[in-house]
């Protein structure tokens, strides 16, 4: 275990940006020729420019004329080293994907390929402008040092079944007793029993008491698809959601990956848990999947349950560009309520922030750039052919937007890519150790998998 990157001191001045302010609720707004004054990490005054230097003591100073600063993007569920698997499970159903292609790759990992795998998710997503991920994945240690090393902000569940036994169930409580906390804040933990198909009953009772005890959320995949929720039905009598409400995963606290399986009599449930429960949505790969119907966003919403914006792993996804993700999210969802007037451009970025923000329990730290919030900060170039004329900056970010825009990424006041630069990534060398281990992951012929695929 270490922790490589110091606390962030001294002063960071951002001047004469545009600024994105995102409320809690209602309309978003671009407040003009804005500086955005951190000390220590923390966001002290956004104000009205006093010119390009600003009068302010500074460590550092970041010229932000003819710039947008939005929130740090949150990808609020995703599993960070499956990059080494991008592209390398298409056009096949759903159990074929997790059966015949990715689960027997997994087998093959190594805690050195997660940590490149980490490393490599890690460089994109600061490109692209995302400054916080919630993951969810095997040897856990990898990606916490990857994130301590680039500077980014996760939230990181090991992923637990039960067929690992006692044991791995004691490392993944370990871990979070060991990481919670560390890189001066920047890795948190949930737990991660991987799905109510995956973990017996027993063992989501015990997870869920450790999250209670230790004060952790619970980040789980359930109610992926509606054949999932019927097939619970079936066997069981009733749905995944309630599976999570008996066995005390909802009371303390859960992160749901995709719920495109929550039906109606499941609301009340989640209601009930609303301050403590979010879902997170990645539509994309429902859309690759052929699955339906999609997450049920304006429902959930209308239940107070926060709903927030994930690309899942690169596998699947094949990006891990949170863009990409909420401008689908916009999309699909117009057209599964067929209302053009529903998901506006303010509820998009707002899911795709604060949503975020709050899904990981971390909104009153992140989200939004507000004195009193950490610095994570991305400022955005809309000047380019695809934004222009520029006759709303919100549309942009939804519509027109890309990872390519993205200029340069602070988190926790500290400056992680600098007109276009990262700084804390050597990207040729990662991608020469990437490069390097992808023909041995890949190799499936062995008849080994992690698990069996059967929900």
């Amino acid at each position: 275990m270490s922790d490589r990157t110091p606390p962030p001191t001294g002063r960071l001045l951002v001047s004469g940006c545009d600024v994105l302010r995102v409320p809690t609720q209602g309309e978003c707004e671009v407040l003009r020729a804005q500086d955005i004054v951190v000390a220590d990490g923390v966001i002290e005054d956004v104000r009205p420019t006093r010119g390009p230097f600003g009068p302010a003591p500074a460590a550092d100073v970041i010229d932000g004329r003819g710039l947008l600063a939005v929130p740090g993007l949150i990808n609020a569920h995703t599993h960070s080293p499956m990059t080494l698997m991008r592209g390398a499970a298409e056009d096949v159903t759903v159990e074929g994907w997790f059966n015949d292609r990715v689960w027997p790759m997994e087998s093959n990992l190594t805690p050195d390929d997660v940590r490149i795998g980490a490393r490599l998710a890690c460089a994109e997503m600061i490109r692209s402008g995302v400054t916080t991920f919630a993951d969810h994945y095997f040897f856990p240690e990898q990606i916490a040092e990857a994130v301590t090393e680039t500077g980014l902000r996760a939230d990181i569940a090991p992923t637990y079944f039960s067929s690992g036994g006692a044991k791995a169930l004691e490392a993944t409580v370990g871990f979070a007793e060991a990481w919670h906390g560390l890189a001066d804040g920047r890795v948190t933990v949930s737990l991660g029993p991987h799905a109510p198909y995956t973990v017996d009953d027993g063992d989501l009772r015990t997870l869920a008491g450790h999250a209670r005890r230790l004060g952790l959320r619970v980040h789980i995949h359930a109610a992926e698809h509606l054949e999932q929720t019927r097939s619970s039905l079936e066997r069981r009598g009733i749905t995944p959601i309630r599976v999570l409400h008996e066995t005390g995963v909802l009371d303390a606290g859960a992160l749901i990956a995709h719920g495109c399986g929550i039906v109606e009599d499941d609301l009340p449930l989640l209601a009930e848990y609303a301050g403590t429960t979010a879902v997170a949505c990645c539509p994309k790969v429902y859309l690759k999947h052929a699955l339906s119907p999609l997450t049920p966003v304006r429902d959930l919403l209308g239940a107070g349950v926060a709903v927030a914006v994930g690309t899942d792993g690169a596998a699947g996804h094949n990006t891990l560009d949170v863009w990409e993700a909420l401008r689908l999210v916009a999309l699909t969802q117009k057209q599964a309520v067929r209302d053009a007037t529903w998901m506006t451009v303010s509820d998009t970025l707002r899911l795709a922030m604060r949503g975020g923000a709050r899904a990981l329990g971390l909104q009153k730290e992140i989200g939004a750039l507000e004195p009193g919030m950490r610095a994570d900060l991305v400022l955005t170039d809309l000047s380019g052919l695809h934004c222009r004329p520029l006759h709303d900056p919100r549309a942009a970010l939804v519509y027109s937007a890309r990872a390519s825009d993205v200029r340069t990424v602070v988190v926790d006041g500290r400056v992680l890519m600098r007109d276009g630069r990262l700084l804390t990534v050597d990207v040729p060398e990662l991608l020469a150790e990437a490069d390097a281990r992808v023909a041995r992951i890949l190799d499936t012929s062995h008849g080994r998998a992690v698990q069996h695929y059967d929900p």
